[in-house]
């Protein structure tokens, strides 16, 4: 398999089948994992990054799950093909930055990915779409258990799994969920959210992480300790956690219905005009657009088998798959136009709305 028949290849994120769930989008468990007696990726030489490098690709393409993979390091990759890999979440901002003697492990359907001298050793990072916090967890529970009879781990009885970063000690696991929350956006409710997640010990991100925008209304929200808790109470903590904002999205969009339906009916009305007839979109607009498009299907405005179709173009309006599909870079203002251009053959033939006064909000997380 090279990197561009992977691109090509359907995937948990671009396959339109995929995509069934209300709320939240995708789930993704990630792991941080280091070796013992080699320097972290930041202090080490380029001899010893190559070896460690070397060692963790022969170890990963080793397992079960990563049989028949592709296995690449980030010199390999062009700077598109970097930047498709960070919007299909499969690799971190860090990584695509990343020097000589950094690589990543990707299983054929892209729910598996390991990173390798990132910020430490390997990265090891599950993805499946929906809410499936404990089926990823079995997953990547069972790769890590898989790699550890090949590596030899940096570990501590007292502080757990070293990391390069002091607060990644103990589990080293970063369980998340990316969430499509609209309503509580318009309801101007997202603030309150943040704080009250803050408090219990979680952390709200935007659509690419650490530093990102919450781009079409997409917000990620994991953990933040991993000293002290087992895998399984952070996983069940965070659960709890997520059922509660899905909870308060879902009486966000009941409230909005009832307090002024034709209001919001007018905001997914005009989106629908605008993806059908626009000639230019930046991409922080086409997913706002598309945000409340997603929310019309919740709300039975769309037809329900028109989500998955929603969940692609969230991809695929980004900049790196944008330029893919016409196999060419091109300029901002240039891919403004085929943002556009690409949307409206889409909502050409896309399901008219049906405005009812029963429309509701009574999607499945």
């Amino acid at each position: 398999m090279t990197i561009a028949s992977l691109i090509d290849t359907p995937s948990e994120l671009t396959d339109a089948a995929s995509s069934k769930t209300a709320i939240v989008l995708m789930t993704r468990i990630r792991l941080a994992r280091n070796l013992a007696n080699s320097p972290f990726p930041g202090w080490a030489k380029p001899a010893q990054r190559d070896a460690v490098l070397a060692a963790c690709r022969d170890a990963v393409q080793a397992t079960p799950p990563m049989k028949r993979c592709l296995s690449v390091s980030v010199a390999e990759l062009s700077e598109l093909e970097r930047q498709i890999l960070v919007e299909r979440h499969l690799i971190s901002r860090e990584l695509s930055d990343a020097k000589a003697g950094s690589g990543v492990v990707l299983n054929r359907d892209q729910t598996f990915s390991v990173m390798i001298n990132e910020e430490d050793h390997l990265r090891i990072q599950v993805l499946r779409s929906g809410f499936q916090l404990k089926k990823a967890w079995s997953a990547i529970n069972d790769l890590d258990t898989a790699l550890e009879e090949r590596l030899d781990y940096a570990y501590s009885p007292t502080l757990g799994y070293l990391t390069a970063c002091p607060t990644n000690l103990g589990t080293a696991m970063r369980a998340s969920a990316m969430m499509h929350l609209p309503a509580l956006v318009i309801a101007n409710q997202m603030e309150k959210v943040v704080r009250a997640v803050n408090q219990l010990g979680m952390v709200v991100r935007g659509l690419f992480g650490e530093g990102s925008d919450a781009s079409g209304s997409i917000f990620q929200i994991s953990n933040q300790t991993t000293l002290g808790e087992s895998e399984d109470e952070i996983i069940k903590r965070l659960g709890n956690v997520l059922s509660s904002i899905v909870e308060h999205e879902l009486n966000a969009r009941q409230k909005l219905l009832e307090a002024d339906a034709g209001k919001l009916h007018d905001k997914i009305g005009r989106a629908y005009g605008i993806l059908q007839n626009s000639h230019l979109l930046t991409s922080g607009e086409a997913m706002n657009l598309l945000s409340l498009i997603r929310l019309g299907v919740d709300l039975d405005i769309f037809p329900a088998t028109s989500r998955s179709v929603i969940d692609r173009l969230f991809i695929e309006a980004q900049p790196g798959h944008l330029q893919h599909a016409q196999k060419g870079r091109f300029e901002a203002g240039q891919r403004d136009l085929l943002r556009a251009t690409r949307l409206r053959a889409e909502f050409a033939n896309f399901a008219r709305p049906a405005f009812t006064l029963n429309n509701n909000n009574e999607g499945q997380n």
